[in-house]
Formats: C-alpha cells, sequence, structure tokens
C-alpha cells in the first residue's frame, strides 16, 4: 500500500496532497491540464521532492521531510509509464524492456525469459530488434508498459498510458493492467482525462484542481471538473 501526505511549492500554486493507494486496486487520478497530476507521479517516483510530508510504500518510508529520507528512484522499485513512453530510441525494442532488469541486476537467463513474456503479452515480440526511434507511439507505448511491468514493481503509476492506442489495443491493454494489479496485489495509480478510463479501469478516484482534491470516491461515479478556479476554455490552472 502506498500512503503519500506532501506539499510542494508549484509555480501557480502549491501542491498539497493526500492520497492511499491500495494492493491490487486501481487509483485513477483525473482534473484538467496542470492540475498537478503529473507532477504527483514524479513525487512519488522520486524524481522530484516535496518541500513537507512524507511517502509510506509497504510499511516502509521512502521519503520524510522531518527524518531527511528520500529513496533514490531506482531503489523505490516503481514501474513507471511516462506520458510520452520515454522509450531510449538508440536502444531495440528488447534492450528497452530488459533496461529495468538490468539495472536490478536479474540473472540475464531470467531477465531474457520475462522480456520474451512480455514482448508476447504486448504483442511486440516481431519488433525485437527494431531501434525504439523508429516505432509508431503506439508500438512505443507497447515498449514502455512492457519494460514497466517486467520487472515486477512493488507500485505500478501510468500517465496517460492509453493515449497513442487503437481502440482495441486500448481495450486489451486495459484488461492487461486490471489482470497485473490483481494478480500481484500491487496498488497502480493512473493519471488519465476520460471518465471510461476510471470507470473501466479504476477502482477509486481522485479529481485534483490546482494541487489539491476536490472529489474523491468510486472511479465509476466521476463528476465534471468542480474546480472553482476554471474558467471558460482554461481548465484547472
Amino acid at each position: 500500500m502506498l500512503e503519500m501526505t506532501v506539499t510542494r511549492k508549484l509555480r501557480d500554486f502549491t501542491l498539497d496532497i493526500h492520497l492511499t493507494a491500495r494492493p491490487g486496486k486501481v487509483l485513477v487520478l483525473m482534473g484538467e491540464n496542470g492540475a498537478g497530476k503529473s507532477t504527483t507521479l514524479n513525487i512519488v517516483a522520486g524524481l522530484l521532492a516535496p518541500d513537507t510530508g512524507s511517502i509510506v510504500m509497504n510499511g516502509e518510508k521512502i521519503f520524510d521531510s522531518q527524518k531527511r529520507i528520500d529513496l533514490p528512484p531506482e531503489d523505490r522499485k516503481m514501474g513507471y509509464v511516462f506520458q510520452n513512453s520515454a522509450a531510449f530510441p538508440h536502444l531495440t525494442v528488447r534492450d528497452n524492456i530488459a533496461f529495468g532488469l538490468r539495472s536490478q541486476r536479474v540473472p540475464a537467463s531470467v531477465a531474457a525469459g520475462l522480456v520474451d513474456l512480455w514482448m508476447e503479452r504486448l504483442e511486440i515480440k516481431d519488433l525485437a530488434r527494431v531501434k525504439a526511434g523508429g516505432l509508431s507511439g503506439g508500438q512505443k507505448q507497447r515498449v514502455a508498459l512492457a519494460r514497466a511491468f517486467a520487472p515486477g514493481p512493488a507500485l505500478l503509476m501510468l500517465d496517460e498510458p492509453f493515449t497513442a492506442l487503437d481502440a482495441n489495443s486500448i481495450r486489451d491493454v486495459k484488461e492487461l493492467i486490471r489482470t497485473y494489479v490483481a494478480e500481484r496485489q500491487i496498488p497502480c495509480i493512473i493519471v488519465t482525462h476520460s471518465s471510461a478510463d476510471s470507470r473501466d479501469v479504476g477502482d477509486t478516484a481522485c479529481v485534483l484542481c490546482r494541487g489539491k482534491t476536490e472529489w474523491e470516491g468510486n472511479a465509476s461515479k466521476v463528476p465534471g471538473c468542480m474546480c472553482p478556479h476554471t474558467l471558460p476554455g482554461s481548465g484547472c490552472r
């Protein structure tokens, strides 16, 4: 389980957020552009440090401002799919997926088997030797998902994971995410703008606006943006 209570001063507002992501469940983060969704994921991943607060993962503090605890990203055992996929363009599909496994010093024979497994499950095995720089957006997204799944993370975080996929692929990937999270009993956080995504994959949802929670509850009942600062056409900024 992930428990997070942090603040961080941003350019336009202060992120002040409390989140709980439970084992085997998907927490959906929603809100307009600039609401603080991706920033929240980056803080959990250790790519940004909060000003105050704490983050606890499975009973272990990975960040605590008072105790000066701040585990580096590579020690947090999290799978993170960025909004732009962040596939390494100079590496092949196989080497992209193997990257996290090698960082964790997984034996080569075991890593090879895991890479094969996830290439097959995400239907990219025929691209194994292709460099990621030559892939389409949807193919890169599948590579990023495989790279996140393969090491067996303690927490899975996905930032707009469906935007580059076609309709059939979206359905299959949603089912795969739900199965993966439930079977491994890990928490998952997904950032999306889509209420359909929230209904399809989410258990609980949190709507953010200007760094604060405006609504939280059942993921199938997400309301429209309730941000009191919203101006016509501006979003929650």
